[in-house]
Order: C-alpha cells, then sequence, then structure tokens
C-alpha cells in the first residue's frame, strides 16, 4: 500500500475521481480515512457534491455519521449545500437524521437555516424530529422563522402537531 504521507486521497475525493479512489480502497485503504482539519473522506465526497464517489465510500464501509471536529455530519453538509442526492444517498445507508453537532444542531435546523425544503422534506421522511432543540434551545421551525423563511413555517408545524 502507498504511503498516505505521499498520496493526497482527500483531493482525489474531492475531485470525484472514483476509479483512483476504488483502486485505493480496493487495496487496504481505510474508507473512515480523516484529514488534518478533521475531515472524513465521506464528508469531503458530500460537501463537494461528488455522488458517486459518496457511494464508493459507503460501499467500502464508510461511516455516514462520521463527524468532523465540530461533531457535524455529511448529512448535516448535504443540508447546509441543498444536495437533495446526496442526502438520500447518506439516509439510505443509515445515516442518523437525528445527529448532533457540538452545538446541538441537526441536519433539519440546518436545512431549515438555509430554506432547503425538498431537504426538509426528506429528512421528515426519514425520521427527523423537528422538537429538538440545540444548546440555544431553538427547533428547526424557530430557525425557520427567524431567517425569515416563513414558507418553511407551515411544514415545520404540521410536523410538530
Amino acid at each position: 500500500m502507498t504511503d498516505p504521507k505521499n498520496v493526497d486521497y482527500h483531493e482525489i475525493v474531492r475531485r470525484g475521481d472514483t476509479e483512483v479512489m476504488e483502486f485505493f480502497l480496493k487495496a487496504g485503504l481505510d474508507a473512515n480515512l480523516y484529514d488534518e482539519r478533521g475531515f472524513s473522506l465521506l464528508m469531503l465526497a458530500a460537501y463537494n457534491d461528488q455522488r458517486p464517489m459518496v457511494e464508493l465510500l459507503l460501499q467500502h464501509g464508510a461511516d455516514p455519521d462520521s463527524p468532523d471536529r465540530n461533531g457535524n455530519t455529511p448529512l448535516m453538509g448535504t443540508a447546509f449545500k441543498g444536495y437533495v442526492g446526496i442526502a438520500q444517498t447518506l439516509l439510505t445507508h443509515n445515516a442518523n437524521p437525528n445527529a448532533r453537532s457540538a452545538a446541538g444542531a441537526t441536519p433539519l435546523m440546518m436545512a431549515a437555516m438555509f430554506a432547503q425544503q425538498e431537504l426538509i422534506e426528506l429528512l421528515l421522511q426519514y425520521g427527523a424530529d423537528p422538537t429538538l432543540q440545540d444548546a440555544k434551545g431553538n427547533t428547526a421551525l424557530s430557525i425557520a422563522r427567524a431567517n425569515g423563511h416563513s414558507h418553511l413555517i407551515p411544514l415545520l408545524q404540521a410536523t410538530q402537531a
């Protein structure tokens, strides 16, 4: 196996070069490898909208809930960015829709903050709990209200009834 110091596996992931990454994974590379900044391969694939890479890493045992140093998971990254397809892939591989960051935020809260309606609907479908509160007592509903996303309020209110 190539010495990890000589290959930038995380850059391979960012570029979405699944053919090269598959070679390394089959040769024994840990699919849960983290970089020096605390990002897993899966986190970077999800954050850079590399769905085929996300699928490849998950097939090779990547943890769908691999957190960064702040407790953010790949699903949280997709909620922030609006990558519904990647979120679907993560959720079908058992990513936790109620995972918490260090500040207590959930993927649903992040989707509400950035007005990602389709992601909110998907997260709710997979069991996201809209009543959860972050460390400051905010819920997805209160975050949507605070950010002026009034079109999300009926959706989030309906799930709390």
